[in-house]
């Protein structure tokens, strides 16, 4: 009888062919008019893509670049696909990867914002955006679960987590001195316990490595992405002048107190004072823009974030909404120009939000290239990710809120609200269907309901 051969594992595979800057262009297009789910499932799929099927960078550096995006205020999805575009192709890299990140949803959502503004109020419609409304706060709920199972591997991460929550939600503390407390507990907890704030937060084996790639845990930093002070400089003169320019042209057109550039300003600030990506920022754009500037009405801020996530690309998108209704409600251009006026507002709020994102990549990355597996560096990073879990549950509730009390707790408890957002998170969190069959069936089910109701 003859002995089985040994088992021998299976060889990986070998790296893959480094993709030129054409196949790059035309991934990060694809990408961008794919991007469904918001920041969690945007990072899930360059997940897949990137690390899993194409290889490109691995697990370890996507990874340690995703933590130092989730760090920065501005929208991590699109921050991370700047930084990989740009590591693996230079300035244009970042800027090919980061603006078709943006681009087709900035598009499409200025389409439908038109819609909304010029047939929000017919009744079958706005059956429509009630049902959403309940499915966009599920999301956020779903959101709030996929990062943290990503993020909180042990007890002192859903620690951090809760205390964030409480400090936002109980102590109204700004969300910057949450972070910079959780990076206080990072860099402390990295000393006293290192195992417990490393990459995945020590809990489990990491996960089998899918063969070599492109960018791998031991690839030397490419010289373009190496730190040095002239191209700091470089970096910061450049953005501050785009900057400075673009504010000095609405100045001298419309003056400082003109609609857009308070814009400019207000979402300047926002780009730059607000951290944890989109779902951190949007009760601060929720509290300029309809309760301090009036551009639109609580309302509206919900339905643009039904639109949102309805839309490809960050969910941060919902800002150019925000200038596109508030453009078009101060008729900038005349009552007889009122598109043109959104569309005008919608374009410089994206400019002056997105400005500071690929500011950030360019200044930052190459000091944090050079971090990667220092774990004094990446512990405090962790920590701050895990905190930001705590800002999206914040979140969630904050639209649970208006969602099922639209006029306040004196106002009636919206009961159809809630079995439609129910059903929402069940469908997401139970059975793991996608973001638009949720939001779809979610608005055909707000619609009938307002329709026989």
């Amino acid at each position: 009888m003859t002995a089985a051969p040994p088992l021998v594992a299976s060889p990986l595979p070998a790296a893959p062919v480094a993709p030129t800057l054409g196949q790059a262009f035309a991934y990060w297009l694809r990408l961008g008019f794919l991007s469904f789910g918001g920041p969690a499932g945007q990072i899930a799929l360059m997940h897949e893509d990137l690390v899993e099927r194409r290889r490109w960078i691995s697990e370890q550096r996507f990874l340690h670049a995703l933590n130092y995006c989730m760090v920065l205020p501005g929208p991590e999805a699109q921050q991370l696909a700047t930084y990989i575009g740009w590591l693996m192709h230079r300035t244009w890299g970042g800027l090919i990867a980061g603006g078709l990140f943006v681009l087709p949803s900035l598009l499409i959502l200025i389409a439908l914002s038109w819609v909304y503004m010029a047939w929000g109020q017919v009744p079958a419609v706005a059956g429509v955006l009630y049902g959403i409304k309940p499915a966009v706060t599920a999301i956020v709920v779903s959101a709030a679960v996929r990062i943290g199972s990503r993020t909180l591997k042990n007890r002192w991460l859903w620690g951090l987590a809760a205390a964030a929550f409480l400090a936002i939600f109980a102590l109204g503390l700004p969300f910057p001195l949450i972070v910079g407390l959780a990076g206080v507990v990072g860099y402390l907890g990295g000393r006293l316990a290192p195992a417990q704030f490393a990459v995945g937060g020590g809990h489990g084996a990491q996960r089998a490595s899918q063969g070599p790639a492109v960018i791998d845990d031991d690839t030397p930093t490419p010289a373009h992405a190496r730190f040095s002070w002239p191209r700091f400089w470089r970096v910061v003169a450049v953005c501050g002048g785009l900057w400075a320019l673009a504010l000095g042209a609405l100045v001298w057109a419309w003056g400082w107190d003109g609609v857009l550039t308070q814009m400019a300003w207000f979402f300047t600030k926002a780009a730059l004072l607000t951290f944890g990506g989109a779902y951190a920022v949007l009760p601060y754009v929720y509290q300029g823009a309809v309760d301090h500037f009036h551009w639109l009405t609580p309302g509206q801020m919900i339905d643009g974030l039904a639109l949102g996530e309805t839309t490809p690309g960050p969910l941060i998108m919902v800002v150019s909404y925000v200038g596109f209704v508030g453009g078009w409600g101060q008729a900038l251009f005349g009552p007889q120009a009122l598109p043109w006026a959104g569309v005008a507002a919608a374009a410089v709020v994206t400019f002056f939000t997105f400005l500071p994102s690929f500011f950030f990549i360019f200044l930052g990355a190459p000091f944090i290239e050079s971090t990667h597996g220092k774990l004094q560096f990446t512990a405090p990073l962790t920590a701050i990710t895990a905190a930001v879990v705590g800002v999206i549950v914040n979140l969630a509730v904050f639209f649970a809120y208006h969602v099922l009390w639209p006029r306040g707790w004196a106002g009636g408890f919206e009961w159809a609200a809630a079995v439609i957002g129910l059903a929402a998170a069940l469908a997401l969190l139970r059975f793991k269907v996608g973001v638009i069959p949720v939001v779809l069936g979610a608005g055909l089910l707000g619609g009938a309901w307002r329709l026989l109701g």
